[in-house]
């Protein structure tokens, strides 16, 4: 079930008690919480992030403020995320940020798998066409093995234009073999397992002593003062940027 706060959010600070309308909006979502458990659903409730539209602001802005909002709330337990990558970028981050940050947060629990064109300020709920976008979204969801009991559901409506009724077969079937090839791409990069392993070295002297330490809590400053003392100036190393990005257009 899937909650989507188009309305909850404010179009001016003037007449705007914040605090009381995030208040507001987590004692409904408790009240949910309890009318569910009540009736017995067993279904997975779910928030949508959306940055604006109708509202100036939305309170579930992206998937970092959504679980933010949960945890200080007490609700992490009982709500997963139903990204959609077009609000995603109407947020202003690429289109597989939101689904990342999810992921690695552990709420990431369904894909609204819609896009939008990004010389537009608005939704627009096309159909996914670009096979790197896909594949990026598939190489997280494979990587976190699978979405249940989510999916990727289709949250897209052919252009005012296409009016034939073939292009709503067209737009339907070509998107998800976009998806299905995406699937297949990530499923190799996850196999070749070469930018993992590109990964690892680049944070490979976090399983040193110190970064072990400091990973855990246990390290001071004056432990780092001491190491650095001790060692010298670190050897900055290269984030080879333009590598992962050549090693992805490999797999496209």
């Amino acid at each position: 079930y899937v909650f989507w706060g188009g309305r909850e959010g404010y179009q001016s600070l003037l007449n705007t008690d914040v605090k009381k309308e995030l208040d507001h909006m987590a004692a409904f979502f408790k009240m949910a919480v309890t009318h569910k458990e009540k009736i017995g659903f067993k279904g997975q409730f779910l928030i949508e992030p959306k940055p604006k539209e109708p509202t100036k602001h939305q309170y579930d802005y992206d998937a970092q403020t959504v679980i933010s909002f949960l945890k200080t709330y007490g609700l992490d337990g009982h709500f997963k995320l139903n990204i959609e990558p077009n609000h995603t970028t109407l947020a202003g981050h690429s289109y597989e940020h939101d689904i990342e940050m999810a992921s690695k947060l552990g709420f990431l629990g369904s894909v609204d798998c819609n896009t939008g064109d990004q010389s537009l300020g608005w939704d627009t709920d096309q159909f996914l066409t670009d096979n790197r976008n896909a594949t990026l979204v598939m190489k997280t969801i494979v990587q976190q093995n699978g979405l249940q009991p989510g999916g990727l559901n289709f949250d897209c409506k052919p252009r005012r234009e296409s009016t034939n009724i073939e292009d709503l077969f067209i737009a339907h079937v070509g998107s998800m073999d976009t998806w299905a090839k995406g699937l297949k791409n990530a499923a190799a990069i996850v196999q070749d397992g070469i930018m993992e392993r590109m990964l690892k070295q680049r944070y490979a002297t976090w399983t040193s002593d110190l970064g072990k330490a400091i990973e855990g809590g246990a390290a001071s400053l004056e432990d780092c003062e001491k190491y650095i003392k001790a060692q010298g100036e670190v050897k900055l190393e290269s984030g080879q940027q333009e590598s992962y990005e050549n090693l992805l257009n490999t797999y496209m």
